[in-house]
This record gives structure tokens, sequence and C-alpha cells, in this order.
């Protein structure tokens, strides 16, 4: 599937969609509490709603009733079904597959085409260190997994997701033993970790920092229901805000933004460096100079604003450099090799390098179809950049519903030319 993009102009308000990182985490642990929780302004995407499906597997019971989720278990893994389908979702298969650990039963975790390509291989094997009993296809989904998990000492490295880390963490509390994590070389993505702790904090378990993203141990203890409010989510506020950068005349964002922890709140410094003033009010605005400044970014904290980063070298009168980022290879597809194939059609001119992009402003712009590969986060930023260029195609309009299932519709309502 295609849609059509052509030359836009936003004008007025637009609302960003609650956080996915904190909805999957509140799921989880909401279905690991004993009692019953209330979820908040939760996003409902399909990518948390294949979470919630595998929360009802693990014997949670669970309501929703529009972005409000209601969740009640009595703390333990009674397992309804042993094949856990997690569909696009790394954070749904991960957390899954250790809190699968904690129940004696053998229990299968796969998901989609895309997920199936996924590394698993360094969950599974801190795993095996804790005595459960793991296969995979290559260290890939499928997986399997037999506890019951006792606890101790674990080893992972920390290089290709931190997921994995939070994952360990989640599960950790429920284990006889409890756990020590430690994690070998340096950890990417180290905000997402953060707001693991944050999130387990709410729901009545502490985290040891012994080392900060080096250290953990986390004691046997039981987590406790609440009522949790997920924040807007910044990943998906990046892209508005490069929207606005590009395409932007009075466009204003209504945001949430909570005092929870996100790494992708980086976005307001990395967008003051470029030249842009980011307004924080009532409603987000920005102001942007005729041609943005370049610079370099170290994304290692924050992949996904690689692809709203990218598409604003549209703009620029000097080159942005990304790097630190090669894990962003290991997400729903390589994203830094078709951010390179894909923006060169457009006329940007870049060097795509082992662990980011250098990107240079397009001396010609060029209509082009564009192919997100049914990846959610490259659909949205190549729509943003086919309404700069115009007459663009972009596949896979589709994807959206991983993260922002309403994107298409909320950017028509402030003016996007899209035809889906």
């Amino acid at each position: 599937m295609k849609c059509k993009v052509d030359k836009s102009t936003l004008m007025g308000t637009i609302s960003c969609p609650p956080n996915k990182s904190y909805s999957h985490r509140a799921i989880f642990l909401a279905a690991l509490s004993d009692g019953k929780s209330t979820l908040r302004n939760v996003l409902l995407s399909r990518d948390t709603l294949a979470t919630v499906d595998a929360c009802k597997a693990f014997g949670a019971k669970i309501e929703t009733n529009g972005s409000t989720v209601t969740i009640e278990s009595n703390g333990n893994i009674i397992p309804q079904i042993l094949e856990i389908d997690a569909s696009n979702s790394g954070t749904t298969i991960r957390i899954s597959t250790a809190i699968a650990s904690l129940s004696d039963k053998r229990i299968t975790l796969t998901g989609d085409a895309s997920l199936k390509k996924r590394p698993m291989q360094p969950l599974l094997d801190a795993l095996k260190q804790l005595g459960v009993q793991c296969t995979s296809s290559d260290g890939k989904p499928p997986v399997t997994v037999k506890g019951r998990a006792v606890g101790g000492t674990t080893h992972i490295s920390g290089s290709i997701s931190s997921q994995f880390i939070s994952a360990l963490l989640i599960s950790g509390p429920k284990m006889k033993k409890g756990i020590t994590l430690e994690i070998d070389g340096d950890l990417v993505s180290k905000p997402y970790l953060d707001s693991t702790i944050a999130t387990m904090k709410k729901f009545g378990v502490t985290v040891d920092v012994v080392s900060p993203y080096k250290k953990y141990n986390v004691p046997n203890q039981e987590y406790k229901s609440a009522d949790f409010v997920v924040p807007s989510d910044f990943s998906s506020m990046a892209l508005l805000l490069s929207a606005a950068v590009l395409l932007g005349e009075d466009m204003s964002i209504d945001a949430s933004l909570g005092d929870l922890p996100q790494g992708d709140r980086e976005i307001l410094t990395y967008l003051e460096k470029l030249g842009v003033k980011v307004n924080i009010g009532k409603k987000i605005t920005v102001t942007s100079p005729k041609l943005l400044n370049g610079g370099r970014f170290d994304l290692s904290n924050n992949p996904d604003l690689l692809p709203p980063m990218a598409i604003l070298a549209l703009k620029t009168s000097k080159p942005i450099e990304i790097y630190n980022v090669k894990h962003a290879r290991f997400k729903e597809t390589d994203r830094i090799a078709i951010l390179a194939k894909e923006l060169a059609k457009i006329g940007i001119d870049i060097t795509e390098k082992d662990d980011g992009l250098i990107l240079e402003s397009p001396k010609v712009l060029k209509s082009a179809e564009l192919e997100s590969s049914e990846d959610h986060r490259l659909f949205m930023a190549f729509a943003i950049a086919g309404m700069f260029v115009g007459n663009c195609t972009v596949t896979d309009p589709d994807s959206v519903d991983v993260s922002y299932p309403t994107f298409v519709e909320d950017m028509k309502k402030i003016g996007a030319n899209i035809i889906v």
C-alpha cells in the first residue's frame, strides 16, 4: 500500500500521543501486581495491544475503556496460553520472555517476519545463568522458555538493546533469590533503563543501583497495584517537532509532559543546537530560522530520534552528523541503511557510516517514491519529508498502527496533503 504526499503547510494544534514505552511497562507491571491497577492515557496501538494480549496469556484480567486500562491480577504468573505472539513489538517479546521464565511451563514466544529477525540471544544467555531452559531459532524468535527462574547473579551485554536489561529487572523481584545484574560493555539507550526503574518504583518495587548502567541488585519483593498516568511520547513528539520546523506555520503541539524520565526529550536540546527555539507553555511551538545550523549528534541514548533528525537535513546550512547509533540497525529495520538509501532519492547528500549518517542539504529537491519497509517511524519521517519536497509517494502507511495509529488523520486536520 502507498500514499501520495504533496507540498503542505501545517497550521493549528495537533495532540501528541501517549508514550509507548511507559504504556508497555505499566501494563506489564500491573499484570505482575497483586490487586487492581488503573492505567490512564495509555497508548493502545498494535505494539501495546500485543503486550495486553501477552499479559492476558499470563493470567491477568484486563479491560480497556478508551485510553484507560484496568488490570486485575493476584501477582502470580498462571499461563492461560503457552504461545505468545508479540506481533511486531520488540519490547513485548523481550519483557514477555523474562516474565515467562517465572513459570514452570514451557512457553513459546514469536512474532511477525520483522520480529523474527531481531536478536534475542543475549537475553536467553542471561536467563540460562538463572537456571532457565531456553531455545531459539539461531538466537532469534521464535524462542521457548521454561523456568522457574530462581534468580541470582547474571551477566549481559549492553551493546545491542537496553530492552534485555529492562526485561531482567522487571522479572527480578518475582524470583526467589532476586537478581543481581551485571552489564558488560557500554549500555545503549540508557534512558530507557531509567524509565523502567522509575515505573517499577510507581508499582512499589525498589532497584538498588550498585553502579549506574553497570550493576543492579533487585531483591525478592512484591509489586503493588497502582494508579498510573502515561505521559505524552517524546519519540512521536520529535517527529511532530520536525514537521513544525520543516512545514509549520502557526503550528502547535498539545502534550502532557509529566515528570517521568524520557531520553527522547533531548530532541529539545538538539533543536536548540540547530537554531530552533522551542517554546513550552500550555502548548509547544517552535520558532525556526530559514536555514538550520548543522552539527554532530550522539544518539547512543536515543536511537528513535534518528529519523526525525535525519529529515531535518532538508533545511540545513551545514551537514548534520549522527553517530554512536549502530543499535538502530537492530530496530524494526536497519534504519541507518534505509534512511541512507531513501533520503538520497529526494536529493539529500548522504554518507552512510557503520554507526550513523552524515547528511547534507539537497542542492536540488527531487520527488520520489520512498520505501518505508513497514517501519512506522520511517513512514512518518518520510511522509513529513515528502510534504516538504512535494509530489512523493510513501509506502506502508498502515505501519503507523504500531505507535501512532491516528498519525495520518491528525496530520490532515492541520493541513497535510496526504492521500491514502
